[in-house]
Parts: structure tokens; sequence; C-alpha cells
């Protein structure tokens, strides 16, 4: 009688196969490699900016820029740091109803602005490979303490990095490790909340 095993594999599309596979490639490569041979595709050259300087100059993030300047968040993100900034993209902020957004930006809402802002601010320089390391020894997660004080977390969907905040509402990091003379800028698709609004 022929005794027949059968294992189910996890599919090469499921985070948990992603992340292990990163965690695999990762362990190897510090067996072997220093980080610091890695080609400089990998690891951008740092930009001479702040954060601050670089959010102003973007295209990108007119809605971003204004909401700094009104919770008077400009002092912060020009310092030294360093810090780690998820920037929602206007796009991420035309999710939000012109009401909601009014709202938001009223004077007497400036600490609820500041408070979303700082949401978006973790301390420190946490790069996407930082990210997936914190993932690979959280089995497949991550939680992050913001400047706010409260965490959110990342985890794989597919090969996209994805930050969960305190609500269960999700965004995608969709362009990664914009480096800054002051931290890192992770541009995202969806504004995160640490409250409801």
């Amino acid at each position: 009688m022929q005794l027949t095993i059968r294992t189910k594999m996890k599919s090469p599309q499921s985070p948990l196969y992603i992340i292990g596979f990163l965690c695999f490639t990762l362990s190897l490569f510090s067996q072997t490699k220093s980080l610091t041979v890695l080609t400089p595709s990998v690891y951008p050259v740092v930009n001479e900016k702040t954060i601050m300087e670089t959010t102003g100059d973007s295209e990108n993030h007119k809605i971003l820029l204004a909401a700094v300047k009104a919770a008077d968040l400009e002092k912060v993100l020009g310092q030294s740091g360093p810090f780690t900034f998820f920037a929602p993209s206007d796009n991420a902020f035309s999710k939000f109803s012109s009401e909601e957004l009014k709202h938001l930006f009223n004077e007497d809402n400036k600490k609820v602005l500041k408070d979303l802002l700082t949401y978006h601010i973790v301390a420190g320089n946490l790069s996407a490979s930082k990210m997936l390391r914190a993932m690979c020894s959280g089995r497949g997660s991550a939680s992050f303490t913001t400047v706010q004080g409260a965490k959110i977390t990342a985890t794989m969907k597919g090969t996209d990095i994805i930050l969960t905040d305190s609500l269960g509402n999700t965004a995608k990091i969709t362009v990664a490790d914009a480096g800054q003379s002051n931290g890192v800028i992770h541009e995202i698709d969806t504004v995160i909340l640490p409250t409801e609004l």
C-alpha cells in the first residue's frame, strides 16, 4: 500500500508567503553581506531638504501642506528629527467631503487637525526594509507608536505595505523611502485616523 502525503502550499500571492520569502531573503542577506554594500538603487540618495521643505515643493501634497501650516507643524517637520512621515496625497484627502475638509480646517478644530497629522508621524527613520523586518519578527504584522500617541499597524497585501489605523481603516504606501535630511517620507493613498472625525 502506497501512502501519499499531500501538503498544502501557501499561494505565492498570499501575504504570509511574501513576508516569509522576504524574511528568508533578509536573513540570508544579513549572514552574507553588509547592508552598506547594497546597490545604490536599493537605498535612494538622501535629499538635502527637510520633510517640510520637500512637502512644500511637492505638486502632489498641496492639501497636506495647507494642513501642516494650519496645525502649526511646520517647525516640527523642519527640525532635525529623524521622523517618518506617512504623507497622504491630495487624492487621499479628496476622499473627504468638502464639509469634512471645511470642518477639519476650521480654526476651532486645530487640535483635531494636529492630532490627525501627528498620527501620520513616527519618531525615527522607519524605512520600508525596517518595516518588513519588524513584520518578520511580528509574524506578519508590526505596530508603531505615532507622535500623536496611538498606534498604527503595518501588514502586507500582495507586495504592498498596508497601514491600518485604530478604527480599522487602511492606507497603502504608494511611494516608499523618499529619504530626507531629517527622516523619510512614505506617500500613502488614504488619510489614516486616530479617532472618528
